[in-house]
Formats: structure tokens, C-alpha cells, sequence
């Protein structure tokens, strides 16, 4: 795994930051098309700047993972070519597909993920929480092989100079292009996994957890409450979607799982996979987190510091006709990698690709009708 250097200053004030950041906020849901096409969304937020970029990684490349003191880890050869987003330099999967339909997104999971001490006699078959996405990306196809594989390698601590010193708490929801869909969490120092049938996902606490919070939400509904009579008084809604009154609408982890599973669920089915790409980044505009609205304040020596916790970007994968599209923060307008054309534009080497174009709108000043 490549690293970025990191200065001291830069440390300092990441450290001050991840020890201040109870959780981000990153949101995943599915769709899927008439055509069957498996459409998955996700947003990722952190109070500071991931610096992601797009990793490309051809299949038949050799990958080491990395260990406390600079010993290696596991090393294979990736079976299958992967595209995905980074973050922190670092040349990892955080959000990715690979060239077989499966995606994986590593979603932050504090407060609860645990990992193993590494061990000099089982370096061989262990690795950091952050290289395990794309080892899953690299080596298998289907949930089916996920399931048999998962605890084949040990995550153990490795605490990262790019994250404030602590090791990346993490926990991982993988789904493949016929729509199965598994969560794999790192819990009292083993992997644990779970069927994800709504396949929503968020953050802490655990998702049995989460699944369990749902039934608090069993009266919602996206059809509008009928009007009624009291007394002989008719009483009837202000407006629509009176059917939700009472879904939760902050930024909480438990919050955006009830709303992600909502408004998936009741999505209309579009057509195609191509057609469900929009529909998806819509629904995951529900979840932008803009600057200002999700804070940490934080007091130092110094004095105080305010870290904003914003969506940085927004990823929409098709797993059936292999396309990832994304928008970020400061660049709204959507890019799409053809992953199978990309593959083979990297001629079988590592590559990135910048995310941030800025900001650009199209002038349509002089765009008249006829």
C-alpha cells in the first residue's frame, strides 16, 4: 500500500480532527432496475479533506499490504481489474467496483470495530482494515464467494500517521450484480458477516443493531394519511407526505439508515440499470451534508477549532453495465469511468484519476428554441 507524506503541521491538525470526529457520515443504498441491473449509491463525508482520487487497478497487478513498522502483510496478485475512489494518498479502496460486478464500500465504524495485534507467524495472511476492501475487490466475484472467503485473512491494528495515529475503524458492505448483498464487521477481534436484504448501510453502532431500530418505524408509510372526522370536525393534512410524518431527519448513523431504507424501498422501479444511475444520485441528495450544518468544535491551547463535516463526494455504481459514476463537493457536475474501458486504458498499470474538476455550470444564456 503506497502512502503520501504527511508534514508535521498536517499531522497535528489531522490528529486534533479525527479526535474530535465521533463519526463521519457516509450512506449507502440499493436499487434495482426491471432489467435486473443493480445500481448501488454511496456518499462519504469527513470534517477534513479525504483527498481522494480514482484508484485503478488492472487485474494481474501484485498487491502487499501494509503492517505496523513497515512489514508487509499479505501479498496476492489481483484476479480481477478494479475501479474505485481513495482516500488519503493512500492506494486502497474506500468505495470500489471490480471488473466482475462486485462492489465493496468501507464505511467508518468507531467505537466498535476490533482488531487482532499483528503476529510475526500470520503476517502472511494479515492485513490492515484498510487494505481489506481491495483485497475482496481483487480476489472474488459473488457474494457466494465472498461468504467462503471473508475470514481467510486476520485485520489486525495499524495505526495511520494520515489519521491522527489511530488505526482506520472500519466495517464493510459488499454487493454483486444479482443484487445479494453482505455486511462484514471486525467484532472482539474477528469478522463477523450478516445477509443485508434492504441493502442499506451506514455507520456505528453494529448492523443487527440497526436492523432491529427499524421496527420503531413500522408506521411510516409514503402514502398520505386519509383525511378524518373527530366530532364532526373533518381534519385532514396540511400537504403532502403526511404518510412520513415522524422520519427522522438529522445526521445520526441510526437516522440515515431508517431514511435510507425508506426511500429506498419506495423508489419507483425504473426500466433499466442506466436509467436507475440519476435516480440513485436523487435519492442520495438526501443525504448532503453542505458546510456548517454537522460541526465539531473543539477546544485547544490555541483556542477553538471548528471542523465542518461535509459530503466530499457521491458515488453511483451500475454493476451491470460496469459503469462508476461520482460528483463531489465542490464539483457538482457527474463524471462516469467505463470501467471495462478503463481497465484497459491502464495497460496493466496502477492508475489515478483526478475527482475534482471544480465547479463548472453550462452557459445556456444564447440556447434558444428554434
Amino acid at each position: 500500500m503506497m502512502k503520501t507524506k504527511v508534514t508535521i503541521a498536517m499531522l497535528v491538525f489531522l490528529m486534533i480532527a479525527i479526535s474530535a470526529l465521533q463519526t463521519d457520515a457516509c450512506t449507502g443504498l440499493r436499487l434495482i432496475a426491471a432489467d435486473d441491473g443493480v445500481v448501488i449509491g454511496r456518499t462519504l463525508e469527513f470534517g477534513v479533506d479525504p483527498q481522494s482520487e480514482i484508484l485503478v487497478i488492472p487485474a494481474g497487478k501484485q498487491i502487499t499490504s501494509s503492517l505496523p513498522d513497515a512489514k508487509k502483510g499479505i501479498t496476492y496478485t489481483a484476479k480481477y481489474g478494479i475501479v474505485g475512489a481513495n482516500g488519503f494518498g493512500f492506494d486502497i479502496h474506500a468505495d470500489g467496483v471490480n471488473e466482475a460486478g462486485l462492489y465493496v464500500g468501507a464505511f467508518y465504524f468507531p467505537g466498535y470495530a476490533s482488531y487482532n495485534q499483528p503476529d510475526p507467524e500470520k503476517y502472511n495472511v494479515s492485513m490492515a482494515a484498510e487494505d481489506y476492501g481491495t483485497w475482496l475487490l481483487a480476489n472474488f466475484a459473488s457474494i457466494e464467494e465472498v461468504k467462503a472467503n471473508f475470514d481467510r485473512v486476520f485485520l489486525v491494528e495499524n495505526p495511520l500517521e494520515a489519521i491522527g495515529n489511530i488505526s482506520f475503524p472500519a466495517h464493510y458492505v459488499v454487493h454483486d450484480k444479482t443484487g445479494a448483498c453482505v455486511v462484514i464487521e471486525p467484532l472482539n477481534k474477528r469478522l463477523v458477516i450478516y445477509d443485508n436484504p434492504l441493502g442499506v448501510f451506514t455507520n456505528s453502532p453494529t448492523f443487527d443493531w440497526h436492523l432491529t431500530n427499524l421496527n420503531n418505524y413500522i408506521n411510516l408509510s409514503v402514502v398520505n394519511v386519509e383525511p378524518i372526522e373527530l366530532a364532526g370536525q373533518k381534519l385532514k393534512a396540511f400537504g403532502e407526505g403526511s404518510g412520513l410524518r415522524g422520519l427522522p431527519g438529522d445526521g445520526t448513523p441510526p437516522s440515515r439508515f431508517v431514511r435510507a431504507a425508506v426511500y429506498s424501498q419506495s423508489a419507483v422501479k425504473q426500466e433499466t440499470a442506466e436509467l436507475t444511475v440519476p435516480q440513485v444520485f436523487h435519492l442520495m441528495n438526501n443525504f448532503d451534508i453542505p458546510v456548517g450544518s454537522v460541526r465539531d468544535v473543539v477546544k485547544t491551547q490555541d483556542g477553538t477549532m471548528v471542523f465542518n463535516e461535509i459530503t466530499s463526494w457521491t458515488t453511483v455504481a451500475d454493476l451491470k453495465n460496469l459503469t462508476y459514476s461520482f460528483k463531489t463537493y465542490a464539483g457538482q457536475q457527474i463524471c462516469q469511468i467505463d470501467i471495462r474501458k478503463t481497465l484497459k486504458s491502464a495497460n496493466g498499470q496502477m492508475r489515478h484519476i483526478t475527482m475534482d474538476g471544480g465547479f463548472v455550470m453550462k452557459d445556456v444564456s444564447n440556447n434558444f428554441k428554434n
